[in-house]
């Protein structure tokens, strides 16, 4: 049994050892420390030292407590709570207390133990349940992760808690004392096997490799990233500039599940994101080599939910042009029923009545043609603004400059208009940035409470871009209008997209992008 006893107290140390130095070079700096000092006690705690046994008992027989706080603090290395700080502290003192208890006289020294056998007890009984509440709480992620050490070092602190009180009495129980050994090498190895399968998941990453040129769907992609990353919950969003966003495989903007952490990936700019389990932050190494991977089927799936989101954006706009264009005609059909369809109307019963006022003399004629050439005039001033409606008669005349800057001029207050438009414009891009700005400038006058506006227009890279911006109480809301929703639609029929920044107090600021390529 003695030959068992050193044979296991030295795979016990070595494994902790040997852990300490794969943590540390794995960045884990402090967790590789508390594994090496842990593994060094170890090895020195079961070697007669030339020192007294006090000093041998509160330096070299702190394994016990030192074990405590490197399960505690396992991953990261860092106690994460109040509770564990408080018992690890509560180890420590009372492995310092009952070192030195024989310094302080025999019946002092019964005291102490009387009172520290229970502590150390507590301690144990403790980080038992630390552990189970712990495993219990803990995501699939973590749970891989901690489930090796923690079950080894459950068992290793029961079995301590039960051999304890039998050595502070002083007995001899040399097959409980070799299972304490026995698990406690365990725990070593249990540390060394988990950093270890950290190294082989990174180097696991070059199937992913294989996986995804086999397989480039988005849906796939996401699939294999999880099982690489060991995260079922693991979700991916791709970046899309026109929304400003990350969208999933779906063209939705993701949404990252409570509790999830998200990790970006750039590759010359945003690419895309990892809404994950915050357990595989103590595991950086493996999430970069899984993202450079992956970057290149990334870049051609944030295309593919650009595209898709582009699809559903277009059919959503094209649902609202059906709409809007309903909306219209019936607006067309009243407009002309009730206005110029009755003016008309009275042009020829007008005329009528000059015609038979011919025989009473001129004087009554002269009021009728009058009248009727009045209405004529109103009637053709109804036509202009209902085909004013349809196409501003400025944009034709002046070009969208020109228009823009005649908004300007009646707007309320002073607006600033800067444009570099070179060349030509298409017809409905055109006339959708006029939209932009004349709606802008209404809602400024009606509900801005602004004392001065800006208009930007320029042109660069095969995109118009119009910003409307003032300096009044903001708060604008499109989805509560329909102004703004109306015009959003319209934008993004041609292909564009329209923001609005519009924060209470501090001023309102419309942006839209229109391709003119």
């Amino acid at each position: 049994m003695w030959i068992a006893a050193v044979l296991v107290s030295i795979v016990a140390g070595v494994g902790f050892v040997v852990a300490g130095l794969v943590a540390w070079r794995s960045r884990s700096g402090r967790l590789g420390f508390l594994l090496a000092a842990e593994g060094v006690l170890w090895t020195l705690y079961q070697l007669p030292l030339p020192v007294p046994r006090e000093v041998a008992a509160v330096t070299v027989g702190a394994w016990p407590a030192l074990l405590a706080h490197l399960v505690l603090a396992f991953p990261g290395g860092r106690l994460g709570s109040r509770v564990s700080r408080a018992v690890v502290a509560l180890g420590y003192v009372c492995v310092v207390v009952m070192g030195l208890r024989h310094l302080a006289g025999p019946r002092a020294s019964e005291v102490i133990s009387g009172v520290g056998t229970p502590a150390l007890v507590f301690v144990g009984v403790s980080v038992i349940v630390l552990q189970v509440l712990r495993l219990r709480g803990s995501s699939v992620a973590r749970r891989r992760l901690l489930t090796p050490v923690l079950v080894a070092a459950v068992v290793a602190t029961a079995l301590f808690v039960v051999w304890k009180p039998v050595a502070v009495a002083g007995g001899s129980a040399p097959v409980l004392a070799l299972a304490v050994q026995t698990a406690f090498a365990a725990v070593g190895l249990a540390f060394l096997w988990s950093l270890v399968r950290r190294r082989m998941d990174k180097s696991g990453v070059a199937g992913l490799v294989v996986r995804l040129r086999g397989e480039p769907h988005p849906a796939t992609l996401q699939t294999a990233l999880a099982e690489t990353l060991h995260d079922p919950t693991l979700r991916v969003g791709y970046w899309v500039p026109e929304s400003k966003g990350f969208l999933d495989v779906d063209g939705r903007p993701l949404a990252p599940a409570p509790g999830q952490v998200v990790t970006q990936v750039d590759r010359d700019g945003p690419l895309a994101v990892l809404a994950h389990d915050p357990a595989l932050l103590e595991n950086p190494e493996l999430i970069e080599a899984a993202c450079a991977a992956a970057s290149l089927a990334l870049e051609n799936e944030r295309l593919t939910a650009q595209l898709r989101a582009r699809l559903r954006q277009l059919a959503d706009s094209r649902a609202q042009v059906v709409r809007a264009a309903e909306t219209e005609r019936r607006r067309l059909e009243r407009d002309l029923h009730d206005g110029v369809q009755q003016r008309l109307l009275a042009i020829p019963l007008t005329l009528s009545l000059a015609e038979a006022a011919l025989t009473s003399g001129p004087e009554r004629v002269r009021p009728l043609i009058g009248e009727a050439r009045q209405t004529a005039f109103a009637a053709l001033d109804e036509v202009r603004a209902l085909a004013q409606g349809i196409h501003p008669p400025i944009l034709t005349e002046r070009g969208l400059v020109g228009a823009v800057h005649e908004l300007a001029a009646v707007a309320p207050v002073p607006v600033a208009v800067s444009s570099d438009v070179p060349g030509e414009l298409p017809v409905e891009v055109e006339t959708t940035a006029y939209y932009v700005v004349a709606e802008a400038l209404a809602n400024l006058a009606k509900h801005a409470a602004a004392d001065q506006a800006s208009v930007s227009i320029s042109r660069a890279g095969g995109r118009l871009s119009v910003e409307v911006s003032d300096n009044g109480r903001g708060g604008a809301d499109p989805g509560r209008g329909s102004g703004l929703r109306g015009l959003a639609g319209r934008v993004e029929t041609n292909g564009g997209s329209l923001h609005v920044h519009s924060l209470p107090g501090q001023g309102t600021r419309i942006e839209a992008t229109l391709p003119c390529a």
